[in-house]
């Protein structure tokens, strides 16, 4: 049975039961594999842009004697799904403008998708900003930290609800490090806000060193974020 790394694992404990699974950017395969070699999934899509990581997949696929149960396509984003061929979409490890670009791009095959799992290496405020803003409900995140980073991942549904009543701070809190920042305690969480906010601390005393007008700029951006993150850590204090 394939191994997955941790990171990955978590993210495949996220598809639901007998999911039809489209994996974005499958890279060699290993979670639809994986899920179809634990019973979790009906038949899996391997998705890739590039030819060489979906050749690699194949061989892994092949090699598992699972080819009648994951297909394997060339593709940008899930433009070479149909709308409702996948109910689950996995779009993990790559960078939020590919990821907005990717749902922004999507269509149908995006919109009627029963859920939707989503890890941004980057840009993650702008990747929930945008699902917040399109009537969808992150109802579960969790924060992996593996080999010394952290990934950030969250399961995604439509839902048509009233919009909570946060205050524009909680809403940029919310966007940034999602709704545990403001509502529960969560020690993973906390330990990376730390993180971030060293990362912020770190920047902003390099940058103070410089007088260029384009460092200027960079240093009252880094002094917001350090600004939202200290924020976050008061919600935590609250509550831990």
């Amino acid at each position: 049975m394939v191994k997955l790394s941790q990171r990955l694992k978590h993210l495949a404990d996220m598809v639901k039961e007998g999911a039809i699974l489209a994996d974005v950017g499958t890279d060699h395969g290993y979670i639809p594999i994986y899920l179809f070699q634990t019973g979790k999934i009906r038949r899996a899509y391997a998705l890739d842009i590039k030819q060489g990581p979906l050749q690699r997949a194949k061989e892994h696929v092949e090699a598992c004697g699972l080819g009648d149960y994951i297909t394997l396509r060339l593709s940008d984003g899930v433009l070479a799904l149909e709308p409702k061929e996948a109910d689950s979409i996995l779009i993990a490890g790559m960078g939020g403008k590919v990821m907005l670009h990717i749902l922004q791009e999507g269509g149908e095959v995006i919109r009627q998708a029963q859920e939707l799992i989503l890890q941004p290496q980057s840009e993650i405020n702008k990747v929930r900003e945008y699902l917040y803003q399109r009537g969808y409900v992150i109802d579960r995140e969790e924060i992996v930290f593996e080999d010394g980073k952290y990934y950030p991942m969250m399961h995604v549904v439509f839902h048509e609800k009233e919009k909570t009543a946060y205050s524009e701070l909680e809403w940029q809190i919310l966007y940034r490090y999602g709704e545990r920042a403001i509502k529960a305690p969560d020690e993973t969480l906390c330990r990376y806000l730390w993180h971030k906010r060293g990362q912020y601390e770190q920047i902003l005393a390099s940058l103070k060193k410089e007088h260029r007008k384009a460092a200027v700029i960079r240093q009252e951006e880094v002094e917001r974020e350090l600004f939202y993150v200290n924020s976050a850590l008061e919600y935590q204090k609250e509550d831990l």
